[in-house]
């Protein structure tokens, strides 16, 4: 057990700083792929919706 204990503690924590790297460009890729869609040609069905207020108008 001691072996297993001075083992986690010994280990670099690079594992955890990667996962959290992943997760916040997981996070960055989804808003910004949003805000391109809502802000492209709308998709059958959506010609008529309004753009929600949150993402910002481009000019193209």
């Amino acid at each position: 057990m001691n072996l297993l204990l001075q083992t986690a503690i010994s280990e670099p924590h690079f594992p955890y700083a990667a996962a959290i790297v992943v997760g916040l460009g997981f996070l960055a890729a989804v808003s910004i792929g949003s805000i391109a869609w809502y802000n492209s040609k709308r998709p059958a069905g959506w010609e008529g919706k309004e753009r929600p207020d949150v993402v910002p108008n481009i000019d193209r």
